[in-house]
C-alpha cells in the first residue's frame, strides 16, 4: 500500500503538472467499489471545475476543486489509492490498462487516469476533507510523545493507527524504529522521553528521505510520470527477513503484531 512518501511523491508530481487545469469531462468504470461517493456526485463535482492545487492528507491526495464559470461551491475529490491504485497524467492515445476506473479530460488535451488492479482504491467528493491524526512530518516533540504516553498496545501498532499519526505505513515504522533502536513489540508506554525523542526524530529523517527519492517501489507503485521510486534500496530492515543487518550482521527477524509483518534486529533494537 502507498504510503506518506509515495502519496507525497504522487501529490507533487500532479501539483506541478496539472494545477490550473480544467476538467472538461470524466468516465467513470462500471466497478462499484472504488465509487465511495455516487458516479453522479463525483461526476457532478468535477466536470467544468479548475484544478485549483494538489495536495497530501495522511495518505490520501486532495483535489482543490474551483468552480470555472459558473456558481457551484467549490469541492474536493479525494483519492485513496488502497494497495495498488495509480495516479498517472498520458495523452488520450496512451494504451489505457484494462483496470482503468476513471479517466478526467482536461482542458489541456490530455488525461488523468485511476488506475487500481486490487480496487482497494476509494474515490470521493467532499466540501472540506481532513485526515483523522497528526501529520507526521510537522507534529512537535511533544505532541508526538502525547500520542504515546499511556498506550500498552506495541509501539509498532500505536505508530500504525491512522487516529494518532495519518499517513504511516509498515515499510517506514519498521525503518524508524530501527534507526532509534526500538523493538517493535515494545508496549508505546514504556518508552521513556529519550526513546520517543529518538523515534520522532527517526521518523521525520525516514520520511523526508524516502520522499526526496520518490518513495519506495516494492510491488506496482509508481509517481504521477509512470516512474518508480528508490527508497527500497535504503531499506535497513523492511523486506530482508534473515538478511545479516547492515550494523552487526546478526540476521534480521520477522514477526507479526496485530496481523501486520514487522522487521526488527534483535541486538540493535532494544
Amino acid at each position: 500500500m502507498p504510503e506518506l512518501p509515495e502519496v507525497e511523491t504522487i501529490a507533487r508530481g500532479l501539483q506541478q503538472r496539472i494545477t490550473g487545469d480544467v476538467i472538461e469531462s470524466i468516465w467513470l468504470g462500471s466497478k462499484p467499489e472504488p465509487l465511495k461517493s455516487s458516479a453522479s456526485e463525483i461526476a457532478g463535482a468535477l466536470q467544468a471545475r479548475k484544478i485549483a492545487a494538489v495536495r497530501r492528507s495522511g495518505k490520501h491526495i486532495v483535489f482543490d476543486l474551483e468552480s470555472a464559470g459558473n456558481k457551484k461551491r467549490n469541492a474536493q475529490w479525494i483519492v485513496h489509492l488502497g494497495m495498488t491504485g495509480s495516479l498517472v497524467v498520458c495523452t488520450p492515445d496512451s494504451d489505457r490498462e484494462k483496470h482503468t476506473h476513471a479517466v478526467l479530460q482536461l482542458a489541456s488535451g490530455r488525461e488523468l487516469r485511476f488506475v487500481d488492479p486490487r480496487r482497494f482504491g476509494r474515490l470521493s467528493v467532499i466540501e472540506r476533507f481532513a485526515a483523522p491524526g497528526a501529520e507526521p512530518l510537522e507534529i512537535s516533540f511533544e505532541d508526538f510523545a502525547k500520542l504515546f504516553r499511556s498506550r500498552k498496545t506495541p509501539i509498532k501498532s500505536a505508530l500504525l493507527n491512522q487516529g494518532l499519526l495519518s499517513g504511516v505505513g509498515n515499510i517506514y515504522a519498521d525503518e524508524a524504529l530501527f534507526r532509534a533502536a526500538i523493538r517493535p513489540r515494545r508496549r508505546a508506554a514504556s518508552l521513556t522521553r529519550d526513546d520517543l525523542r529518538k523515534l520522532h526524530q527517526a521518523l521525520k529523517r525516514v520520511l523526508k528521505e524516502a520522499i526526496r527519492l520518490g518513495g519506495s517501489s516494492i510491488s506496482n507503485y509508481v509517481d504521477s510520470n509512470g516512474d518508480e521510486g528508490s527508497f527500497q534500496i535504503k531499506h535497513r530492515v523492511y523486506g530482508r527477513e534473515c538478511k545479516p543487518c547492515f550494523v552487526c550482521k546478526t540476521p534480521i527477524k520477522r514477526i507479526v503484531i496485530a496481523g501486520r509483518s514487522s522487521h526488527y534486529c534483535p541486538k540493535c533494537q532494544k
